[in-house]
């Protein structure tokens, strides 16, 4: 069935309520005034997600979508006004150090015309605001609009002109988008898969009084990258990758691992005052070769998990429902605006999978000189004032 969307009402089914499910929702809600959508979720509707702590960066292009909306929270968001990236000493050849200092690179919003960057809040806090916003949507027009939280969705099939979700009974659809991501070590493999044999560290620590506020720093490491996320009230998110065979953080107390970090980030930033215990989690890359099969949509980590070395995950899934919207939004033929997505998204997907691998990976690389061309490298890119401009466009709205 190859039916007009202009005359057939849509029935979609969007399994997975985290943010890029919700988000990919509401916008069809609003986008799609015919479409009957059903939001599938294994929470039960009485849970409070609110208190979930965990960090998300969002770009710029992200918080102007949610915004549009109607879905941006009002208080707890950190904007990033600057991000700064540059590798642990030495990282340059000792005469250019010596002549030009170490090697970084600054891209900051005022440069860029821009009031932010991104901003940086926590995974409980968009997710309800979020929430909130599908659950008034669903108010004014239950008719066509339908939580099903609870109910955990145990098989998506294909059938004669779409799909049938099992989640208790069978239902057909004209479409499914599973939005259920889940980390690395708890999914199945999809088409490319690659263990990086390291693992992320992830925790808060307390900036100094007079360390920069609303500054994301990344730090190149022999071990991996860290990286730490502003957050409101003088506190900043911690990402901590090492190798997972040889981990030089598992053993430390948490005052070690303080005094650590305090020799990895730049003197501006440091002392840390504090920092809470960490969890880790592994990491690897794994993605599907395509993010359509048949009447069914794989968007977020459902589609692709990366390394979190770029922290565009989130914003890439995001801007995948975005377009998704927006294609059948169109009208037309199904099929043809599903072959569309494919296309139009694939410039964007697959160069952010493929640099985010190769930085994962060029961390495992013993080669003689490797830190050295790294941070040359940053140094160039800092002395190219348009190369630093067109980077820092992809990361605010991805590749266009």
């Amino acid at each position: 069935m190859n039916s007009p969307l202009s005359r057939t009402p849509l029935r979609l089914a969007v399994v997975g309520a985290g943010p890029v499910g919700l988000a990919l929702a509401l916008d069809a809600a609003q986008r799609l005034p015919e479409a009957d959508i059903s939001l599938f979720d294994a929470r039960s509707p009485q849970r409070d997600v609110s208190a979930d702590p965990r960090t998300l960066a969002l770009s710029l292009g992200s918080v102007q979508w949610l915004q549009r909306l109607g879905a941006w929270p009002a208080e707890g968001v950190q904007p990033i006004l600057e991000v700064n990236v540059s590798q642990q000493p030495p990282s340059a050849p000792p005469v250019f150090s010596a002549l030009f200092g170490e090697p970084e690179v600054r891209i900051a919003a005022h440069d860029e015309a821009v009031p932010m960057l991104g901003a940086v809040l926590s995974y409980g806090r968009i997710v309800t605001t979020l929430q909130q916003a599908w659950f008034a949507a669903e108010a004014a027009q239950p008719q066509r609009l339908h939580t099903r939280f609870g109910t955990p969705v145990g098989a998506v099939k294909p059938v004669a002109g779409g799909v049938e979700i099992d989640a208790g009974i069978a239902e057909a659809f004209d479409l499914a988008v599973i939005a259920e991501g889940g980390v690395f070590a708890d999914q199945a493999r999809k088409a490319i898969r690659r263990d990086y044999g390291q693992a992320a560290w992830v925790g808060t620590v307390e900036l100094a009084p007079g360390a920069p506020r609303g500054v994301a720093y990344e730090r190149f490491t022999r071990h991996g990258p860290a990286a730490l996320l502003p957050l409101p009230d003088g506190r900043a998110s911690l990402v901590w990758c090492v190798e997972s065979d040889d981990d030089p953080v598992a053993a430390l107390a948490d005052a070690q691992r303080l005094a650590v970090l305090n020799t990895i980030f730049p003197a501006a930033l440091t002392p840390l005052r504090s920092i809470t215990p960490l969890k880790r989690f592994e990491l690897g890359l794994n993605a599907e070769r395509t993010l359509t099969e048949g009447r069914t949509v794989r968007i977020g980590n459902a589609a692709q998990t990366l390394h979190p070395v770029a922290g565009q995950g989130l914003n890439l899934g995001l801007r995948d429902a975005a377009e998704l919207v927006n294609l059948l939004r169109r009208g037309g033929d199904l099929d043809a605006a599903l072959r569309s997505l494919e296309w139009q998204r694939g410039p964007d997907r697959w160069a952010l999978i493929a640099t985010t691998d190769f930085l994962a990976r060029s961390f495992t690389w013993v080669l003689p000189g490797a830190g050295a061309a790294r941070g040359l490298g940053l140094a160039a890119l800092q002395a190219l004032p348009a190369l630093k401009s067109a980077l820092a466009r992809q990361m605010m709205f991805g590749r266009r």
